[in-house]
This record gives C-alpha cells, sequence and structure tokens, in this order.
C-alpha cells in the first residue's frame, strides 16, 4: 500500500475511533450507564456545560441528576461532524439535538455544539476539554406515544434508561409473535 493511502487509512480509524468515544458519552448519559459515559473522558478532563464547570465524575453526577429529575426518556443525537487531528491530539466540533420526554409528558428539545479537544493516551482517543454550545431549546406539544396499545410491544424489552434496555442485550433475538396486519 503507498505511504499516502497508508496515511488515509489511519486517519480514517483516528476518526472512527474518536466518534466511537462521542458515541459512548451519548449512549452512557442516555441509558444512565456511569461507566459508558465515563469511558469516553481523560479523567483529568474539564468540562463546560450549561452552568457545570467541572470532571467528568462530577459532569455525570449532575447531568444523570438532572436528568434523572426531570425526564424519562432522553435522546443526545449527534449530528455534523468535523474532526482535526495533529498527532495524539483532536479538535472536534459535533452537532447534537437533545430531545427528553419529560415527567410532566411534555416534550424538551435543544440542540447546540459540542466543541472538544481529544487526546490519544495509552493509544485511546477520549475528551480532554468539552464545551457545550447551547443554540436553541423549545417545547414540543404532548402526543400519546405510538403503538402504545400493542400487547406485546415490549416483548423484546422495555426501553430503559439502565443495562435492562434491549440494546444492552446478547444475543438480541425476536421474542414477539410475528404480526404482518
Amino acid at each position: 500500500m503507498d505511504t499516502d493511502r497508508s496515511a488515509r487509512l489511519y486517519r480514517l480509524l483516528d476518526r472512527q475511533d474518536i466518534l466511537d468515544c462521542l458515541v459512548r458519552f451519548s449512549r452512557g448519559m442516555d441509558r444512565l450507564d456511569r461507566a459508558l459515559f465515563l469511558s469516553a473522558f481523560h479523567a483529568d478532563a474539564v468540562i463546560a456545560a450549561g452552568d457545570f464547570v467541572g470532571d467528568p465524575v462530577e459532569l455525570y453526577d449532575w447531568a444523570a441528576s438532572l436528568h434523572e429529575q426531570g425526564q424519562v426518556a432522553t435522546h443526545h443525537n449527534l449530528l455534523n461532524h468535523s474532526c482535526d487531528i495533529e498527532g495524539g491530539t483532536a479538535h472536534t466540533e459535533t452537532y447534537y439535538m437533545f430531545a427528553g420526554r419529560n415527567r410532566d409528558e411534555s416534550n424538551w428539545i435543544a440542540g447546540g455544539r459540542y466543541i472538544d479537544r481529544l487526546e490519544r493516551r495509552d493509544g485511546e482517543w477520549r475528551i480532554a476539554i468539552r464545551t457545550n454550545a447551547i443554540e436553541w431549546s423549545g417545547m414540543l406539544p404532548t402526543m400519546p406515544l405510538p403503538f402504545a396499545e400493542v400487547p406485546d410491544l415490549h416483548g423484546n424489552g422495555a426501553p430503559s434508561r439502565s443495562k435492562s434496555d434491549p440494546s444492552y442485550l446478547r444475543p438480541l433475538i425476536n421474542r414477539r409473535e410475528r404480526q404482518t396486519k
């Protein structure tokens, strides 16, 4: 393989490792999976989000408490992603859209950008500094959740903010009856 192609391949692998890191943050927050969430950050990372500025453990405790008190479900969706890598340091800008089903059954949405400096330490990319640029927020009208009347809707597992969520099941198998009508 020529040198240029090899360099591009390594850059692509680094970009994927960086994106996987950002997904661990989002999934860890939505599933309230502390270990997964913290695996996205170096222990000495500094995060500025809203009125919070602190380290990853403090961030998890603050955000989990906020989400547990306010919402029954959250989705931290990652959108456009740019990534500049120089050696063992990467600067990223990742657009996000947050959606939360509030305990009063209203729906809150917000959007902005995660602006991160990641560092590769011991071969692993993790966030070293994060700032959260919150750019908009709003409430959506409440509507019933679709298909709530289906008797075995959660036969393959009910959505959960814990490791009982179906996304953790291995192997994933279908336990629902075949229904094509």
